[in-house]
């Protein structure tokens, strides 16, 4: 087994690491964190079942942000679309057999990296060209949206440029998923993709790109607006009345 097999291997066991245990601490964080008023955005549902509506609505069809601006909808959708079918498209290589509905969705994946990649672009342009959006750009900002782009431009490089060899990449990632490691192509394009998508996985659960799990525990998003007919109370001012 050479030695870039072993590093490779090592790397994503580590990011795997990083990334679920961040995720739980994140996850932990905003559940934990108390909402002592409804601050729902309005107009918004007053039953909990229009809540879980409008959750879909915004998770599915990002609705908010199409009342707001159809251009960055537009980029944002071509981007998480774009990146759900790229997703889903790379699930072959961590199952066998692979199902059907992964299988029939191969072509349609293969061609949604471009998808990905115009979207990245258009909201990258957004942070150079909008002035309001200009002035709270950060460094940080930027280089996530360099990593991103740079992930989806390797990705479809090797799709329609410089080929690998898919089934010895298969057998190195079943490898991994079974702790049975087994020798990684050593194409250079498939190293550098696969060294991104590391970084991307460790630094993911303390960056900007968490507003994915996020908007879950958003109180302008979650609660139901109903002040009026029920008085709100979070957990720790529950226990203060109780104590009382």
């Amino acid at each position: 087994m050479s030695f870039l097999t072993y590093a490779m291997a090592s790397l994503y066991y580590v990011a795997a690491l990083i990334l679920i245990a961040g995720l739980v601490y994140r996850i932990r964080l905003y559940a934990k964190t108390p909402s002592p008023l409804r601050i729902v955005t309005t107009p918004a549902p007053t039953t909990k079942g229009g809540v879980v509506l409008r959750m879909f609505r915004e998770v599915a069809f990002f609705e908010s942000l199409f009342r707001s601006n159809k251009w960055i909808w537009i980029f944002g959708i071509l981007f998480h679309f774009g990146l759900l079918l790229v997703l889903l498209r790379h699930l072959r290589y961590f199952i066998n057999p692979v199902i059907f509905p992964i299988d029939l969705i191969q072509p349609f994946g293969k061609y949604a990296a471009f998808a990905m990649i115009a979207g990245l672009l258009g909201l990258w342009a957004r942070r150079f060209l909008v002035d309001r959006v200009r002035y709270i750009t950060q460094p940080s900002d930027h280089a996530m949206l360099a990593l991103l782009v740079l992930i989806g431009m390797s990705g479809a490089s090797m799709t329609f440029v410089v080929h690998t060899d898919i089934a010895a990449l298969k057998n190195f990632t079943m490898g991994l998923v079974t702790f049975d490691l087994q020798p990684i192509p050593g194409d250079p394009l498939l190293i550098i993709h696969l060294f991104l998508v590391a970084v991307l996985m460790i630094i993911f659960p303390y960056s900007k790109l968490l507003h994915g799990v996020g908007i879950f525990f958003s109180p302008t998003r979650n609660m139901v607006d109903n002040p009026r007919e029920q008085r709100h109370l979070s957990d720790w001012a529950r226990k203060l009345e109780e104590t009382d």
